[in-house]
């Protein structure tokens, strides 16, 4: 009996250590449960990271913007300009980034008086347009193709027309003499077509793709503005080269051919203006 004692009491101090283990081992996931939650799967597949915790939502990236590089400037250029249309206002806006869209007016006045073959002329030179063109900047720099549209030209010339009485004057190659009683009056103009085509070349722009704000445009190209349409009416009595046979000019077909003939010189003498020559500098600003 007793060697059975002794040998079971040997038994149990030896299984002591292993008592312990198993303790430890079924004691540990309580203490954890009572401290924190275990970890869900997705969780623990997720790569730690020092800087976010364990579980944190990930922030969603949005795509890049595309870079174009060429963005467009300002919506909007005014200027002044001086041409041979007169002096003139307009305003341009991009459409893209090699195109513009440009639209002004010109306006300008002068007064002469002239002689042309024993006829006085007070004539007043007037012009008045309404233009728009359609700027290509082929080099994306200042320098730019602008075919366009004069839609309103009003460019013309007027004149009131004398012959002093005892005064000779000369119509389609025949002499006449004012009557003094009732000197020769009238009427002259020079008119164009409403709607021309015009064309140019130049360089600046109204509204630079640059941080610029200051530009001095220069352009020069022409209107195709057709024949010159000459009218003459003159009305009063006229005599021969002596000063006689004096009788009223309504009912003389041969002075009215002669005032015809008279409308067609000067249209030939004003054939070049079919193409008329458009020049022009201004200063513009960029809003």
């Amino acid at each position: 009996m007793r060697k059975l004692a002794c040998l079971t009491a040997v038994s149990v101090i030896g299984c002591l250590p292993f008592l312990s283990v198993l303790c430890s081992a079924q004691t540990t996931p309580v203490l954890m449960a009572s401290d924190s939650k275990p970890a869900s799967a997705d969780t623990a597949a997720a790569p730690s990271s020092p800087s976010e915790p364990v579980g944190a939502p990930v922030a969603e990236q949005s795509p890049a913007p595309a870079q174009t590089g060429r963005i467009l400037a300002s919506n909007v250029g005014l200027a002044v300009k001086a041409s041979l249309l007169g002096i003139g206002f307009e305003a341009a806006t991009p459409i893209t980034y090699h195109t513009n869209i440009r639209a002004g007016f010109n306006m300008f006045s002068y007064s002469r008086g002239f002689n042309n073959d024993g006829v006085n002329y007070n004539a007043s030179l007037r012009f008045r347009s309404f233009e728009t063109h359609f700027d290509w900047f082929p080099f994306s720099g200042g320098f730019h193709l602008s075919p366009g549209l004069m839609v309103y030209n009003d460019n013309k010339i007027s004149a009131n027309a004398t012959v002093p009485g005892t005064n000779s004057f000369t119509l389609g190659g025949t002499t006449y003499v004012s009557d003094p009683s009732n000197p020769i009056a009238g009427t002259g103009k020079i008119g164009f077509n409403t709607v021309a085509p015009t064309f140019l070349l130049g360089w600046g722009n109204l509204v630079p793709r640059k941080h610029k704000h200051f530009t001095v445009p220069f352009e020069f190209g022409f209107m195709y503005q057709g024949a010159p349409q000459a009218t003459l009416a003159l009305a009063g009595n006229v005599c021969d080269s002596n000063g006689l046979n004096c009788h009223n000019v309504a009912g003389d077909t041969t002075f009215q051919s002669n005032v015809t003939a008279q409308q067609n010189k000067i249209n030939n003498d004003m054939s070049f203006f079919k193409f008329y020559p458009l020049i022009s500098v201004g200063f513009g600003y960029k809003f």
